[in-house]
């Protein structure tokens, strides 16, 4: 069922967005060579603590998954796509990192993912991040009142596929509000002007995951959670979640 919020429950959620947000900054601001992934969880589990929020990661066991889920945020590295457990990994020169964190505060959560390098960037990686967020901004651009749900769909792949990436078949976005994942599921990409009718009040985690490689084959690790390119080629994410309204898309997670 998919549920629509109001412009009060839509504030709330930007609550818990905005701890999301923080958590992710911090998270960045901390990350370089010779850290390890445990240390990042620990900075955004803070984040989490001082809010006064909760981890919607932290014990998340769905039907695929062997464990629950150790951290609070997904720690992704170089052809890891998503949920990538935060390990005694040490960051190293060039990685290429993606972290996604959520929130709950006061019954609303938030969700969110951001892609960067460490130390000295490689190039392709700079563009391939530049390109997932044109991906994402141009989803949340189709995101309007009168649309309909595959045009955020048909507008991420267009970017995604028109430069050339891989994308992972089936994974997308998703609805959000009360609980992390809730109705509709959105694809990210497909045929515009299908699907149900975009309407305010919506809540959506918009999340592109482009593959360097341009093959959209990947893999679940040993874990039982990280996925990983099947070609060992780069990949990034980066998500925000949004609520569409009368006066166009807002981003709620923003620090």
């Amino acid at each position: 069922m998919v549920e629509i919020k109001t412009r009060a429950e839509i504030a709330a959620m930007r609550e818990a967005g905005r701890v999301v947000g923080q958590a992710l900054e911090a998270t960045r601001k901390v990350a370089a060579i010779g850290v390890s992934l445990k240390e990042l969880d620990e900075v955004a589990h803070t984040i989490l603590r001082e809010a006064g929020a909760t981890s919607p990661f932290l014990g998340y066991q769905p039907s695929f998954a062997p464990v629950p889920f150790p951290g609070v945020i997904c720690a992704s590295v170089n052809d890891a796509v998503v949920h990538g457990i935060p390990t005694d990994y040490r960051l190293r020169d060039g990685d290429l990192v993606s972290i996604d964190c959520g929130a709950t505060l006061r019954g609303w959560t938030g969700d969110a993912a951001i892609t960067f390098t460490v130390g000295t960037p490689r190039p392709k990686d700079l563009t391939l991040i530049a390109d997932t967020r044109l991906a994402l901004e141009a989803g949340i651009a189709a995101a309007v009142p009168g649309g309909r749900l595959s045009d955020i769909s048909a507008a991420i792949g267009a970017v995604a596929r028109g430069a050339g990436y891989g994308m992972p078949r089936d994974w997308g976005g998703h609805g959000i509000g009360r609980t992390m994942h809730e109705d509709p599921h959105v694809q990210n990409e497909g045929r515009p002007g299908r699907g149900m009718a975009l309407r305010p009040g919506l809540t959506l985690a918009l999340e592109p995951m482009l593959l360097a490689g341009g093959k959209d084959a990947c893999y679940t690790a040993r874990d039982g959670w990280t996925f990983h390119t099947s070609d060992g080629s780069r990949a990034a994410h980066i998500e925000h979640t949004i609520a569409i309204t009368e006066d166009g898309p807002q981003i709620l997670t923003l620090p």
